[in-house]
């Protein structure tokens, strides 16, 4: 398991797990669910914030947000 921080572009993910319930309950209410698929599309020049693509849509999240979401790497296809 690893960080979503710690994802580079074009890697999948699964979400497992959020470490700060605050912004569980923030993330959940756009899509970000433990089971959810999420696709890192970009990260900004110097790494924050990055954008990821997650229930169909795009999300940009602050670095520190993404530390504390826990996945399970995914093949890419």
């Amino acid at each position: 398991m690893k960080r979503l921080s710690e994802l580079v572009p074009g890697q999948k993910a699964i979400i497992h797990s959020f470490e700060n319930d605050e912004i569980f309950l923030k993330l959940m209410e756009m899509g970000c669910v433990p089971g959810e698929e999420v696709l890192m599309e970009m990260q900004a020049p110097l790494g924050d914030p990055i954008s990821i693509k997650v229930a169909g849509y795009q999300l940009s999240l602050r670095l520190e947000e993404a530390q504390s979401i826990i996945v399970t790497t995914a093949k890419t296809t």
